[in-house]
């Protein structure tokens, strides 16, 4: 069984587009040839990102990495020669042909450990228009963004005076 110690997150470049193609085929080699105790982990990280089109909120997975797969594994030669002979796989990220691997301050950065977050297109400042509620049809400006919380603070005039509403996602479209 492997040292937990020994594992470290590698990252494998690919060809573009071909990261889910690289996951199953290194997957299917690690099941195929009974790795599962040097290769413990391969992954494609993936955001979800709210888009908003038509006035509808959808939420949409896209890479993070693109051209990317990060591989949590120990290094010796036969995970070396296991993953850098997949095919769509350019080789490891590091200089020449040695690995380095990821620092754990890397990896929680790049958010490996599995949660995703929610991104929307909206950002501070930007001008909208409100879609539903009783400030349909009104024009603001996002002052603020709560990911978390999936709302937006708009800052909307009317009367004369500027008021802050607090909205969700979907009640806004980028005007």
């Amino acid at each position: 069984m492997a040292d937990e110690k020994e594992l470290s997150w590698y990252v494998v470049h690919t060809y573009s587009g071909y990261e889910n193609k690289v996951m199953d085929s290194l997957q299917k080699m690690v099941d195929n040839q009974n790795l599962h105790d040097i290769i413990k982990e391969i992954r494609v990280p993936i955001e979800e990102v709210v888009e908003i089109k038509n006035g509808r909120r959808h939420i949409v997975p896209r890479k993070v990495f693109p051209g990317y797969v990060l591989v949590r594994m120990i290094m010796n030669d036969e995970s070396w020669y296991v993953v850098r002979n997949t095919r769509g796989v350019t080789g490891f990220v590091g200089p020449g042909s040695r690995p380095i691997p990821l620092t754990d301050e890397e990896v929680a950065k790049m958010g490996v450990d599995g949660r995703k977050q929610v991104q929307v297109n909206i950002d501070v400042g930007d001008q909208v228009t409100i879609l539903a509620g009783t400030l349909e049809g009104f024009n603001g400006t996002v002052q603020e963004v709560d990911l978390k919380e999936g709302k937006i603070k708009v800052g909307v005039v009317f009367f004369g005076r500027e008021t802050s509403v607090d909205l969700d996602y979907d009640q806004v479209n980028r005007a």
